[in-house]
């Protein structure tokens, strides 16, 4: 009770202690208004750290802006940066390498993801040990990641090479997974898919415990066999959560950066040279930043309208 009276006169002396314009202006605020008093100070900041960066992207993309020379007159160009961009046959390189690793990633993850989520779903003993075994990967850092998966590739010393030559009686040497041309691009998608399939596995593993039991207790009592019970029951009913898992990995692969940057710095030549990547050295080594910029917004519009189509595709889904 002390504690309790402590607390009301404290209150008692805020009250005391605030304006009586204040007091009377408070008092007659709706709870909306209260509402939005409270988030407004949030929302401000958000559309601080989000729209004011990407208006002032649109801005410099229109313009010859180098950030390494800030006191340099800054001159319109109009559309030029875009149509230089358009026209670059190194940026449709680099699309393309994007095209390749988001496409490949996606297939890989969604497959495996969903088959590990079916077995574990299955409820086999010693399946809660073998789920934290499966996350791991996905706890760590990408930092750490490239750096891990750098060392394993390396073909004198690296696992990897040893683990394909068990199995294939490859001399361990002869084949560089990160030097050669035909394999890095394989290599980045190896690493991603390994990294990132325990997160699909997880959205997979949700969308397969939300299907009633009855519903495959009605299909037994029907004789329906497993095979249909999977393709008729599990696969639609999941569809919705599968679709979910590849528009979150879709969005992340194509602005991929730092794992594919430690991995191989888009090399062999520009072989695995992603957009984020091309993005980087137009920003940050050749400080085109005008460019750079129209560059950005192209990338966004394109990720946009993509996800925008997609997420139409996935009410679809879900409503049928």
């Amino acid at each position: 009770m002390n504690h309790v009276r402590q607390d009301l006169t404290l209150i008692e002396r805020v009250a005391a202690t605030t304006p009586e314009r204040v007091a009377r202006r408070v008092r007659g605020l709706s709870d909306r208004a209260i509402a939005w008093l409270f988030v407004a100070p949030t929302i401000l900041l958000l559309l601080a750290i989000n729209i004011f960066p990407l208006i002032w992207t649109i801005h410099l993309s229109f313009t010859n802006y180098r950030a390494n020379r800030p006191n340099a007159a800054i001159k319109s160009v109009g559309v030029d940066n875009y149509s230089s961009i358009l026209t670059d046959s190194d940026i449709w390189t680099a699309m393309q390498a994007t095209a390749h690793f988001v496409f490949w990633t996606i297939v890989l993850e969604t497959l495996i993801g969903f088959a590990l989520a079916y077995l574990i779903d299955r409820k086999f003993r010693g399946h809660g040990l073998w789920t934290t075994v499966i996350l791991i990967p996905m706890m760590l850092s990408p930092a750490v990641v490239g750096n891990f998966w750098t060392f394993l590739y390396q073909p004198q010393i690296g696992l990897f090479n040893y683990v394909i030559s068990f199995f294939t009686g490859l001399d361990p040497s002869s084949f560089e997974m990160i030097g050669s041309v035909k394999l890095a691009p394989w290599s980045i998608i190896i690493v991603d898919t390994w990294m990132w399939t325990p997160y699909v596995m997880l959205i997979c593993l949700a969308g397969l415990r939300s299907i009633p039991d009855y519903i495959y207790e009605a299909a037994e009592v029907d004789r329906a066999s497993a095979w249909r019970r999977f393709w008729s029951i599990t696969v639609p009913m999941a569809l919705p959560f599968i679709m979910l898992a590849v528009l979150f990995r879709g969005i992340e692969n194509f602005k991929m950066f730092d794992m594919v940057n430690l991995l191989t710095s888009g090399g062999p030549g520009s072989t695995t040279e992603l957009a984020s990547i091309t993005l980087k050295r137009e920003a940050f080594e050749k400080w085109h930043t005008g460019y750079s910029s129209a560059f950005a917004i192209i990338l966004f519009v394109t990720v946009f309208g993509l996800a925008n189509i997609y997420v139409k595709a996935l009410n679809r889904v879900k409503q049928r």
